[in-house]
């Protein structure tokens, strides 16, 4: 799994899980899902997210960086 697949599983994810917490814990929940829309929205103009960073430190797979040492 690549860091772009590994990165689209945790939003997918993320915003299930605080879909759920929002319905059964706290609508203050939804304000995270709010913060995951952004976060991918503002990663679409500057091709940086936090998270794929934290992917790369952790040695998931990244075709872009492979394609450069090849």
């Amino acid at each position: 799994m690549t860091v772009n697949d590994s990165l689209r599983l945790a939003a997918g994810f993320f915003v299930l899980l605080s879909l759920a917490l929002g319905t059964w814990v706290h609508p203050y929940w939804y304000g995270f899902t709010a913060f995951v829309g952004l976060n991918l929205f503002q990663s679409a103009f500057t091709k940086w997210c936090p998270l794929m960073s934290i992917l790369r430190k952790l040695g998931v797979a990244d075709p872009e960086s492979q394609a450069l040492r090849g």
